[in-house]
């Protein structure tokens, strides 16, 4: 007989009669309030944080945009070339991953001899041919000074040099036409009998 015996104290039990853990840790089935409270501050802050990157990165990749707009020479003209081997001179005012805005549009017009003397010899067949460059504007269609071409037509683009051919060709037009352009009206109307 053990006369100063105390009896043992019942052990507390949770889900089921399973011995709750004696070593001050929750058990396994522990919930998120039980957690200690700098634990659930730090899962919060990382959160917060997780979510505004994820919020970066969507808002850089959709406004982000390339610099490639940094490489307009604002002050001078630019060649766009295009796919179908088309190229448009002006002055590029905007750049996105959609179009470029090209405005006082030109480009070249080639003139070439319909029929080419037979004594003619591939080194003079060049000298047959005339180039002009021409404002965009007195077309058939009558288009305004402003083209937004795709991106996926551009093949590149460039800017020019003050003492190339086109932009001083560029610069006599500017000063032998100072009220801009005029287009010629044709009055006369094609009738089928």
């Amino acid at each position: 007989m053990n006369r100063g015996a105390q009896p043992a104290p019942a052990r507390a039990t949770s889900n089921g009669g399973a011995a709750a853990s004696t070593s001050g840790k929750p058990g396994r089935n522990a919930g998120w309030k039980s957690s200690p409270a700098w634990l659930r501050v730090v899962w919060v802050v990382l959160l917060f944080a997780l979510t505004g990157l994820g919020v970066s990165i969507v808002f850089l990749l959709y406004f982000g945009g390339s610099k490639e707009a940094s490489y307009v020479d604002t002050k001078s003209e630019q060649a766009v070339f295009l796919t179908n081997g088309q190229v448009y001179f002006g002055k590029i005012k905007s750049i996105n991953k959609q179009y470029v805005d090209l405005q006082g549009i030109y480009y070249l017009n080639v003139n070439q001899q319909v029929q080419p003397n037979q004594k003619d010899t591939a080194a003079n067949a060049n000298s047959n041919q005339s180039v002009s460059l021409v404002k965009l504007g007195c077309e058939l269609h009558g288009p305004m000074d402003e083209m937004l071409i795709n991106r996926d037509q551009i093949t590149f683009w460039e800017n020019l040099k003050s003492s190339g051919q086109v932009t001083k060709a560029i610069s006599q037009w500017i000063q032998q036409n100072p009220k801009g352009q005029t287009c010629a009206t044709n009055n006369s109307t094609t009738t089928n009998p």
